[in-house]
């Protein structure tokens, strides 16, 4: 009786105890699917999901304002992407300044702090775009405050630090943010970002150009793009005919002559910006005595003749029209080109904008983002490529700043990154950004030579190529 006793009290205590976990676990809340948390957010859309290995890949739409200042006059879808890790890494928020890729890719910092990585296509690049396109209201405070939006929303569902990123125009775009928003991200990281502060003072391009590389290359690519003015009657005979085959037209820049010169004089700056000195093995060594399909192919290969035809043209012109009106452009001088040969030189923005589109341009934009950055500069860093024409006008730090830096890849064109660094340099570089991010490990703390990206190089999802855009768009 009493062992019975015993086995009863046991069976007891046993089923109070499956009794009282089964109701512990039915309190727990369900994990909520990371589509879901992100597809909650008002504003929201999915456009698609895509699988990569490692990671969740969203292309969404999120609803904007046309006009921050007056929200309710009108809106507009903006697409994003999110590259999603874990809610408990840090975030990386990438935008090239242009449309935005909808194939899974990484940037440099996200590789760095092994995080999720929010991108965001420009505003007013298709299909980004508000209808009817108010034009009046694409500037960089308009920019600025789109991702100031996407930030707070997404900022409760990735609540660990933020590193903003982008490359040309990509980090002229996250250093405005910066200017304008500087409590949003933990810290910055901006690539080949152009700085013209004064439009018209474009000295440190031509400088630029008597110094880059070497006498040779320099003479080689001079004597290519000279020839092929000199040649204009010839080569434009073919630049017609390739018109008219490829159904080209050329009615914003008003002519086929004015788009043949200005494909022409892009040739130098071109090649400096895409390719490095290694490539002038490939440039024809004596100009005068090559022949125009060779002259021809040259200027293609680099420059590209469909540039500046309506088609080619259509795609920028939200950049033409920021380059127009703020971002100003660089015009530079060809003292190895006889006057004779050039009937326009370097054409303004206005040019390649149609003429229905009201321009007018604001000199104190960028003196006000200079200014800034000079003085207030915080967890910035700036990285340019040694042989990059668009680095030949920066971004320079003043006594303001703080835990900012200003580097230089040695022989690196437009692609230049911080693995392009020298060692010192590279060392330094990522360990300020695995700090930034909340993620540096106590030995990189302790000695920052030791720092490293935290993830694997992935060849597909970590693109270290430049973004190759037509010469002179940043």
């Amino acid at each position: 009786m009493r062992k019975a006793l015993r086995w009863l009290l046991a069976l007891v205590v046993l089923i109070g105890t499956v009794s009282t976990a089964g109701a512990a676990t039915a309190a727990e809340p369900k994990a909520v699917d990371i589509k879901d948390r992100l597809l909650s957010i008002p504003g929201m859309s999915l456009i698609e999901e895509k699988p990569y290995t490692g990671y969740r890949f969203f292309v969404l739409n999120y609803t904007q304002p046309v006009d921050h200042r007056h929200p309710s006059k009108g809106t507009f879808q903006q697409r994003i992407t999110v590259l999603h890790k874990d809610v408990d890494r840090p975030t990386v928020f990438y935008t090239g300044g242009y449309n935005v890729s909808t194939t899974p890719s990484r940037r440099e910092p996200t590789q760095i702090v092994d995080g999720n990585q929010v991108s965001m296509e420009y505003r007013y690049f298709t299909p980004s775009r508000p209808a009817p396109a108010d034009w009046s209201k694409l500037d960089i405070w308009q920019a600025a405050s789109d991702q100031h939006r996407i930030f707070q929303a997404l900022k409760p569902v990735y609540a660990e630090n933020w590193i903003s990123t982008g490359g040309s125009k990509g980090g002229m775009t996250a250093t405005y943010y910066e200017r304008f928003y500087p409590r949003d991200m933990d810290g910055v990281v901006a690539y080949v970002a152009p700085n013209d502060v004064v439009n018209k003072e474009d000295s440190a391009y031509d400088r630029f150009f008597t110094r880059v590389g070497t006498e040779e290359c320099r003479d080689k690519l001079n004597g290519v793009q000279r020839e092929a003015l000199v040649r204009r009657a010839p080569l434009e005979k073919k630049y017609a005919a390739y018109a008219a085959e490829n159904g080209y037209t050329f009615e914003t820049i008003g002519s086929l002559d004015r788009a043949y010169e200005a494909v022409v004089l892009d040739y130098v700056w071109g090649f400096w910006q895409y390719s490095t000195l290694a490539d002038c093995a490939d440039i024809p060594a004596d100009a005068k005595n090559a022949t125009d399909e060779a002259i021809w192919d040259s200027v293609d290969t680099i420059s590209g003749f469909s540039a500046y035809t309506d088609q080619g043209l259509e795609t920028y012109t939200p950049y033409y029209y920021q380059a127009g009106t703020q971002l100003g452009a660089p015009t530079i001088h060809f003292p190895h080109i006889e006057k004779k040969y050039v009937r326009y030189g370097y054409q303004p923005p206005r040019n390649f904008v149609p003429r229905s589109i009201p321009m007018r341009f604001e000199p104190w934009a960028m003196r006000d983002v200079d200014t800034w950055v000079k003085h207030n500069a915080r967890h910035m860093l700036f990285v340019y490529g040694e042989n990059d024409p668009w680095g030949a006008e920066r971004f320079r730090l003043g006594h303001g700043a703080r835990d900012s830096y200003v580097l230089t890849a040695p022989g690196m064109n437009h692609g230049a990154n911080v693995a392009g660094l020298v060692p010192d340099q590279k060392a330094l570089a990522t360990a300020r950004i695995l700090d930034w991010a909340g993620v540096a490990p106590a030995k990189v703390q302790e000695d920052p030579s030791a720092a490293r990206p935290l993830a694997a190089f992935d060849a597909r999802l970590d693109k270290r190529d430049v973004e190759r855009e037509p010469a002179l768009r940043p």
